[in-house]
């Protein structure tokens, strides 16, 4: 969590089946992460994907678009 380049927080239509609350994690996520990105995503409905896949492009494939 802490050195990883991008931090993927998957599945977050299921936090309030297993009462985990996002604020929380999105709060503690910054505080341990400072300004390194953090995407929270739903692959179900496509929350995030997007950006998963621009942060990809740009850091690790290299592309410009």
């Amino acid at each position: 969590m802490i050195k990883s380049d991008l931090f993927i927080i998957n599945k977050i239509d299921l936090a309030p089946y297993v009462h985990a609350n996002l604020d929380i994690m999105a709060s503690d996520t910054k505080k341990f992460r400072g300004e390194k990105p953090t995407i929270f995503t739903n692959l179900q409905d496509g929350t995030g994907l997007a950006e998963v896949v621009a942060w990809l492009r740009k850091y690790a494939l290299l592309d410009a678009k």
